[in-house]
């Protein structure tokens, strides 16, 4: 009696707890279709459960078509709804909204939309891309001293020698230079440099192919398994279960290596008092002027590391690649290119310093038109923390109140196509980043490394690095294209503008 009374009892239990979350369920789906229409918003029709986006996750279409996408569908609009799976999300077209919002009104939209929880992933969440509210605030201030001149000269002696270590291996291995895939070259080339200056390690990974830091890297940026697109996507749906689940967003043998490496690395210069201009010895400077009672601990230190490591290994190798890419196309630019090279090269003795590369007016010029054609990243997200009021997106309309917890996306590959701001988009025109037309770009729709506070910190050495290999490069070699190099068509598989084909380019010797 006492044993069927307890079963049916779970029994009912079970059936209540599926009842309330079916419940809850069908409530979020009603919130996703209706949310828009209830406050007369142009809005993009929202897939049950994926949101506006589904096409992506499907992939049926790439992260930069889907932002032209939705930034098209209402040219007249200041903003367009969009659902991100169950959240609110409203994209800003207007620039002057832009501004309100990252720059003036930044104390209601402080933070990025991070879905990885740091108890979980700490190397993910707590990073200073991840962390929020107050501890962001103290990171990026304890980061920010990196970048500064004094900091970046010493790091550009590390980073000098990379670059001179790659360029000399492609001269000396005509058999790879003839047709290289420029992705898998320059992925090489930023792992060493971030080995080197982020975690004190030197590693030549044209020599040694088959490096930790040069696998780890590949793992830790890699979507396009099933397996890893389910796991994003369970983390983006319902973080919660992930946490109840253990999962963690990097991979446990990524997260153990990075880890190791610095613990080890921390206790050495600890022990032996070592001191090396690079980000952990930063870090560990922080650290020890810290007394308060959250100092830094060797996650926290692994945490910024990796996110460092994570953008050099991706974006900026991305964007060498579109540089030689569009200079391989256009030999008149590249040319121009080579000869201001050639000039500081001469000045140098051979090689470019710190001052000369600041100088290098034509190559800053190639530099900005490459991120304005291919932006680091497609959207710049931020959550709004306070409820904010959105003037009318169209005469006629509303003012719009973003609610706590929703989204707004600035989209940044969308505005740096926009005909509006840039006449014919779709050509490579470094001029309009001249002296005389720079001063002609329209405020906020130039933003390749984000805007306001929550600017990427590290832009400063992301364009150090990628100035300092393409000068070495045009010395040593023309850029060429070769049967295999093919039009731009952004992979479906992963979230980056990264080409499924690769990016083919010849390099033919220089006569010096």
């Amino acid at each position: 009696m006492d044993s069927t009374f307890v079963s049916f009892s779970l029994q009912l239990s079970v059936i209540a707890l599926i009842a309330i979350s079916l419940i809850k369920f069908v409530g979020l789906l009603h919130h996703q279709y209706i949310y828009w229409k209830k406050r007369h918003v142009l809005h993009i029709w929202a897939m049950p459960i994926f949101g506006s986006a589904w096409k992506v996750f499907i992939r049926q279409i790439s992260l930069p078509d889907y932002c032209l996408f939705v930034y098209n569908r209402y040219p007249k609009s200041r903003y367009i709804g969009t659902m991100d799976f169950f959240t609110p999300v409203v994209m800003i077209r207007d620039p002057e909204l832009i501004k309100d919002i990252a720059v003036k009104h930044f104390e209601n939209f402080p933070d990025h939309h991070s879905f990885i929880d740091e108890k979980i992933d700490p190397i993910f969440g707590k990073n200073v891309f991840s962390l929020r509210g107050d501890r962001w605030r103290e990171m990026r201030s304890t980061l920010s001293p990196s970048f500064t001149s004094n900091k970046m000269k010493f790091m550009f002696e590390l980073v000098s020698k990379c670059s001179e270590e790659f360029v000399d291996y492609l001269y000396k291995h005509p058999e790879l230079s003839s047709s290289i895939e420029a992705k898998d070259a320059f992925t090489r080339y930023t792992n060493d440099v971030i080995s080197t200056v982020a975690f004190g390690i030197s590693v030549n990974s044209m020599e040694n192919r088959d490096n930790e830091f040069y696998k780890k890297g590949v793992d830790a940026t890699t979507f396009g398994g099933i397996f890893r697109l389910l796991k994003f996507l369970l983390f983006r749906v319902n973080p919660r279960l992930t946490r109840m689940a253990g999962l963690s967003f990097l991979s446990r043998d990524t997260a153990r290596f990075f880890r190791k490496v610095v613990s080890e690395t921390v206790r050495t210069r600890d022990e032996q008092n070592i001191v090396r201009p690079d980000m952990i010895h930063l870090l560990m400077q922080a650290r020890d002027k810290d007394k308060s009672t959250h100092r830094m601990t060797i996650d926290d230190i692994t945490a910024q590391a990796f996110i460092f490591f994570l953008a050099g290994f991706d974006t900026s190798s991305t964007l060498m690649c579109y540089i030689v890419y569009e200079l391989a196309l256009n030999p008149d630019v590249q040319e121009r290119l080579w000869r201001e090279v050639d000039r500081f090269m001469e000045q140098g003795n051979g090689q470019i310093s710190y001052e000369g590369l600041l100088k290098m007016e034509y190559m800053d010029m190639v530099t900005s038109e490459t991120l304005r054609k291919y932006p680091p990243v497609t959207f710049i997200d931020r959550v709004c923390v306070q409820d904010f009021e959105l003037t009318p997106a169209e005469a006629g309309c509303e003012n719009l109140t973003v609610c706590r917890g929703n989204l707004v996306w600035f989209p940044v590959y969308a505005l740096h196509r926009d005909p509006k701001y840039f006449p014919d988009p779709e050509k490579f025109d470094p001029e309009r980043f001249s002296e005389t037309n720079r001063d002609n770009i329209v405020p906020y729709t130039y933003i390749p490394f984000g805007i306001g506070p929550r600017k990427c910190i590290g832009n400063r050495f992301a364009l150090m690095e990628t100035k300092l290999v393409i000068a070495n490069l045009l010395h040593r070699f023309y850029l060429r294209s070769t049967e295999k190099t093919r039009p731009i068509e952004y992979s479906k598989t992963n979230f980056s503008l990264t080409l499924d084909h690769g990016f083919w380019i010849g390099l033919e010797k220089r006569k010096l």
